[in-house]
């Protein structure tokens, strides 16, 4: 996936040095339980739609683009599901970054399915109970969407 320009500004004056990264999740359910899942280019894997707010963005706002960005498929928000920070990594070029995420269910509206930019391969609707492999807070996420608990999930 290709830097966000703003993220290559602050690059040029910080280095390599952590960055706190606004972060946005979707787990995006229809009506035959089913989630719309999207295949990296970068890496190969299955994952939910996810990307990063631009500078000024609702946090709302911004899963909504990336859905469409990605996918092609316009959705809306539902409810908020979790804010959460995940541990530092560290890319291969030394580049160090925090992701703080807010993750949302959200809805499909209208569209087909597809890979609909550069970052990703493929776009699809997969079942809830014959899931790709995910990654354990991917699978977290899923599980809170589906909860009739709609009270969002935080760490205290």
């Amino acid at each position: 996936m290709p830097t966000p320009k703003f993220i290559l500004e602050l690059r040029e004056k910080v280095g390599h040095d952590l960055l706190w990264i606004p972060g946005v999740s979707a787990v995006v359910l229809d009506d035959h339980d089913q989630v719309l899942l999207v295949k990296r280019a970068d890496n190969g894997r299955w994952t939910l739609v996810a990307g990063i707010l631009e500078p000024g963005e609702q946090p709302a706002v911004a899963i909504v683009r990336e859905i469409h960005e990605e996918t092609a498929v316009e959705a809306e928000v539902e409810r908020l599901l979790c804010v959460q920070s995940f541990p530092p990594h560290t890319y291969p070029n030394g580049d160090e970054i925090q992701v703080i995420d807010i993750a949302f269910r959200c809805r499909p509206l209208r569209g087909e399915a597809r890979a609909n930019d550069d970052e990703s391969t493929d776009a699809r609707w997969w079942p809830l109970d014959n899931l790709p492999p995910l990654r354990d807070e991917e699978l977290r996420f899923i599980k809170r969407a589906l909860s009739p608990d709609e009270t969002p999930y935080y760490v205290t």
